[in-house]
């Protein structure tokens, strides 16, 4: 099938069927974020909450684009992204998913909260620590990471759950300021539901946690399936066979034109390297784009040649187009963005093939690919959920859940998992809304309502969860590419 070797065939079923896995794991570890307080304030029943959150999880992934996606893959190094050598991605991909699958399963046995982005993207950097490592690519030690990229997804981590912290905190305060009716300060009565406007609002919640935990988490399993058909067939997958080539054409002609303007003077060494990297690859892409050929028929060598330039081009673009060494005209700018725009599928829409601009080259996930992992993440949802439930509902906090709590905690989750897939930005769940759970608790009773020792383990998982990852998927794959010669 698709022209592999028995051997090869087998392990890219391996990985596809890992990478379902991981997603499948994700689900379940972390369902717990958004059915704890609908099971603790009794507003749905544990299956019901289960099941109705696995399918929003499932509507949001199919909903979502593949923003998210395209910035966790984002994180490797180029090199490795069009690296032919099918043996040497197969490394990549086994070393992401086995890192990844052995943390999370550690951390849900364990019962710890810990966070599914942060495994992902720790496995993804300890790649590039590992490429870097090689003798053949140490010339280039770890300047090879997209170190850009790898700041602003981890701003992104580490300021998100202490955003949920001090939001959920201020919400309490103006709920207990403007809210006359106190029963939703009350702890939940046992086998009791709620009033129906406390339900309903409950209920609401979450929903929107579960969704906006779908649109964001799912896309790092499709991520990691995207990474995984590159590498094993990369004459499928390497670029978006479904592009309109007059487009990049078009996209690729406003970017020489307007990179042609920068006076280079006023750049800095840096940016005059990455500029020169830039015209070379619009170059080396201009050559292939004249032929006029249809995408479906281009040569595995042509497609790794596109892959790469439209990589080099987005990378740089986006570094100059940011830059205040650089001057052009509020409008070259916007052409420029435009041009080099990633895919935007639209709210409600399934697949995300769409593109605005030379991204779309490489930004793209096939229908398949999302069902596949919508429905991993589906079902994994409601399986295996009730260990972290119990440290969520019961451990953060010395005193019961209130409906407010529940309701804030799940509310400040959705605001800020949203925004930061608007963003394209992968943040953690689990630690969005168990800091927001927190939060609440602190505004309850101050911090000495908190459980030292699960806040303890919470922070030690969140600190711990980058340097594993990245020591054991460097390891992993450094004995990969031993192995694999």
């Amino acid at each position: 099938m698709f022209g592999l070797d028995p051997t090869l065939f087998f392990l890219l079923c391996f990985c596809l069927i890992a990478a379902c896995a991981f997603e499948f794991v994700n689900g379940f570890h972390d369902t717990a974020n958004a059915v704890a307080t609908v099971i603790y304030t009794h507003s749905l029943r544990p299956t019901q909450a289960v099941v109705w959150s696995g399918f929003m999880n499932f509507l949001g992934l199919l909903t979502g684009g593949v923003g998210v996606t395209m910035s966790i893959i984002g994180l490797l190094p180029t090199e490795l992204l069009v690296d032919t050598n099918v043996y040497h991605s197969m490394a990549m991909a086994l070393s992401l998913l086995i890192s990844a699958i052995l943390w999370n399963l550690g951390t849900w046995y364990l019962g710890i909260p810990a966070s599914s982005s942060h495994t992902l993207i720790g496995s993804i950097i300890g790649i590039g620590v590992g490429h870097a490592l090689l003798p053949e690519d140490s010339n280039k030690g770890i300047a090879a990471l997209n170190w850009d990229k790898v700041i602003e997804i981890g701003q992104a981590l580490l300021l998100s759950p202490l955003f949920g912290f001090a939001l959920a905190i201020i919400l309490m305060y103006i709920l207990k300021k403007t809210i006359t009716n106190k029963e939703i300060f009350k702890e939940p009565k046992k086998k009791s539901p709620p009033p129906m406007w406390i339900r309903s609002l409950l209920i609401a919640t979450c929903t929107l946690v579960s969704f906006f935990h779908g649109r964001n988490d799912g896309q790092k399993g499709i991520g990691l399936v995207m990474v995984i058909l590159i590498a094993f067939l990369p004459g499928y997958f390497a670029i978006n066979t479904t592009l309109d080539m007059q487009m990049v054409k078009s996209s690729l002609a406003t970017v020489q034109t307007i990179s042609a303007k920068i006076d280079t003077i006023p750049l800095s060494e840096k940016e005059r390297d990455g500029l020169a990297q830039l015209k070379k690859s619009s170059a080396d892409l201009s050559v292939i784009t004249a032929q006029n050929l249809n995408p479906s028929t281009l040569s595995t060598d042509q497609k790794f040649a596109i892959r790469k330039a439209a990589l080099t081009i987005n990378k740089f673009s986006k570094k100059l187009i940011e830059s205040e060494s650089v001057a052009l005209s509020e409008n070259d700018k916007a052409a420029w963005k435009k041009a080099t725009a990633g895919s935007k599928a639209p709210f409600f829409t399934l697949g995300a093939s769409s593109s605005t601009g030379m991204a779309g080259v490489t930004d793209f996930a096939p229908n398949w690919v999302m069902w596949m992992v919508a429905l991993s993440l589906g079902l994994g949802t409601m399986i295996g959920w009730k260990r972290i439930v119990v440290t969520i509902g019961e451990k953060i906090g010395k005193d019961h859940l209130t409906y407010a709590q529940g309701a804030s905690a799940e509310l400040i989750a959705s605001l800020t998992i949203g925004l930061a897939t608007a963003y394209k930005w992968p943040v953690s769940t689990t630690h969005v809304l168990s800091s927001g759970i927190a939060g609440t608790m602190v505004a309850q009773r101050g911090i000495k309502n908190l459980q030292g020792g699960t806040v303890k383990s919470i922070v030690l998982a969140w600190v711990l969860t980058l340097p594993v990852t990245i020591i054991l998927s460097a390891l992993l794959f450094l004995f990969f590419r031993w192995i694999t010669g």
